[in-house]
């Protein structure tokens, strides 16, 4: 048990570097766009829970109510979500606009043409290796979204 777990530690230190350094590569194509990591991270939530609250997004994405009020205005001054209050009328859900669906495409069009740049110099059996690594991956990340 204690070689499983410093295999893990071990493993653990070599990868957090890797995987931070290419989710700044990845923030930074967002910022070509003029957004933030944490503005693209809001409009994924509601692209896969449309409707939710800001009090639930804010609790998702672990921020304060008022911290997200300020992001979600300039979303929505941008025209990329809207409010939409629910017919019981208690409640206010947001949802992305037309405009966000499509803004978001871009930037993960932008994000994904600059891995795949970075993956082509990379050797047949290199690639089979990350393909073999992205589902143990997504089970670290805990398939969140």
């Amino acid at each position: 048990m204690v070689q499983v777990v410093n295999d893990s530690i071990s493993l653990a230190n070599e990868l957090r570097p890797v995987l931070l350094r290419i989710a700044r590569h990845l923030r930074a194509e967002t910022h070509t766009r003029g957004m933030t990591g944490g503005q693209v991270s809001l409009l994924v939530a509601l692209e896969f829970n449309p409707g939710m609250t800001q009090q639930q997004l804010a609790a998702r994405e672990g921020l304060s109510a008022p911290g997200v009020s300020g992001h979600l205005a300039r979303l929505e001054g941008q025209k990329l979500i809207r409010r939409i209050r629910t017919s019981d009328r208690r409640r206010v859900g947001l949802h992305l606009t037309d405009e966000g669906k499509k803004v978001l495409g871009a930037i993960r069009e932008q994000r994904t043409s600059w891995l795949a740049e970075r993956i082509e110099h990379l050797s047949p059996d290199e690639r089979a290796k990350l393909r073999a690594a992205v589902e143990p991956l997504d089970r670290v990340s805990m398939g969140d979204r």
